[in-house]
């Protein structure tokens, strides 16, 4: 039985960006960058950073080219890099706080998330107190476990737990305030 290898044409395109072929790099930054700069926004409020964090990362991808094994996802590779890159500016920035500070969370009602735009979304999640966001979206968009949570911030298990838990509810007041407010308008 032969076997055919899949994605021969982007395994060539990385073979000819390794040895520093400018149009290779330049199909595969192409290709990628508007997903990891959503990846980078995730991070970082300010597009002006996120764009910077994303080109940055590109620079460590294309420095770093030769190691991806062609092991799991060329895509999950880059967007790992781009989060770690988030993640150590983050950490010079002393961005990267986590918060025992405890929100009221009484009088939580459900409502219709579907009717609520992907902006005003981002609105709630760009808001979360930085630690809170930080493994919000390490959990709960990256896919990380709480372990590995905790070893990429150099935080115990159990604060990744307690920040994940306090950022959802977090969330869900202020998604009733925010509906609340355009109700009342």
């Amino acid at each position: 039985m032969k076997i055919i290898s899949l994605h021969t044409k982007s395994q060539q395109q990385r073979k000819k960006a390794i040895k520093g072929n400018r149009e290779a790099q330049e199909q595969i930054f192409n290709e990628y960058a508007p997903v990891m700069l959503s990846v980078c926004r995730q991070y970082v409020k300010d597009i002006h950073h996120a764009e910077d964090l994303m080109l940055q990362g590109f620079l460590k991808v294309f420095k770093n080219l030769e190691k991806f094994k062609n092991e799991g996802s060329f895509e999950g590779w880059i967007r790992k890099i781009m989060v770690n890159t988030c993640i150590s500016y983050l950490r010079k920035k002393n961005h990267l706080e986590f918060t025992d500070e405890e929100y009221q969370f009484n009088d939580l009602v459900t409502h219709n998330i579907e009717n609520t735009s992907v902006e005003d979304i981002q609105k709630l999640i760009d808001a979360l107190p930085d630690g809170y966001k930080m493994v919000f979206n390490l959990y709960a968009i990256e896919g990380y476990k709480h372990h590995e949570i905790a070893k990429k911030l150099s935080i115990s298990e159990s604060t990744s737990k307690s920040q994940l838990f306090k950022a959802r509810k977090w969330l869900q007041v202020n998604y009733i305030k925010m509906n609340r407010i355009k109700d009342a308008d």
